[in-house]
């Protein structure tokens, strides 16, 4: 699929608009701003990525907690740098669209909350998911008894095979149950 960043065909838009849940309007305006991105002499190179550095620029993502694993979470770097290519953004976009589905919602969210990219969340995935929630600062942060309680509520919640971890489809569950989730997870450009 890969395109240049200066020019986006019509071709690009039609297979863009297929392989995702943005409307061609979306696309256009998501081609722009990653084009804002680029330094101007990397404008026009084949499936050029923009670092994670200038990714977290963008208002939507800077104030978002976990805005540095949705930049690694969606880069198809092979060192996992959480550098983008267009493609790699517009899969963001589309996974946090209004008109993306409760299970590719939770299926990003579950990635981007597993931290240590084993496949479950574990006691230091949790651990740090409250973490990025509450804020790391002493005044916000959890005492470890609260962590601890916290995370033992949250096990017993979602643990549903008792193995001390949330897989996929657990997490999917109790996502399931909390219709605020879709309307939650999003990013509008």
């Amino acid at each position: 699929m890969g395109t240049t960043s200066s020019h986006l065909g019509k071709d690009a838009l039609s297979e863009y608009q297929e392989l995702t849940f943005l409307t061609k309007q979306e696309i256009l305006l998501a081609h722009n701003r990653f084009t804002e991105l680029l330094p101007k002499e990397d404008k026009g190179i084949p499936d050029v990525r923009v670092p994670m550095e200038r990714m977290l620029s963008l208002p939507e993502l800077k104030a978002n907690p976990f805005k540095e694993r949705i930049c690694k979470v969606f880069s198809t770097s092979e060192h996992k740098d959480g550098s983008l290519t267009f493609e790699d953004f517009l899969d963001l976009l589309s996974a946090f669209s209004d008109s993306a589905t409760m299970e590719i919602k939770s299926h990003y969210a579950f990635r981007i909350f597993d931290f240590n990219d084993d496949g479950t969340l574990g006691h230091n995935d949790l651990e740090k998911l409250v973490d990025c929630l509450t804020g790391e600062k002493d005044d916000t942060r959890l005492t470890r008894d609260e962590m601890k309680q916290l995370i033992n509520n949250i096990l017993e919640e979602s643990d549903i095979d008792k193995d001390g971890t949330v897989n996929l489809s657990e997490f999917q569950h109790v996502i399931s149950r909390s219709p605020d989730f879709v309307s939650s997870f999003k990013i509008v450009l």
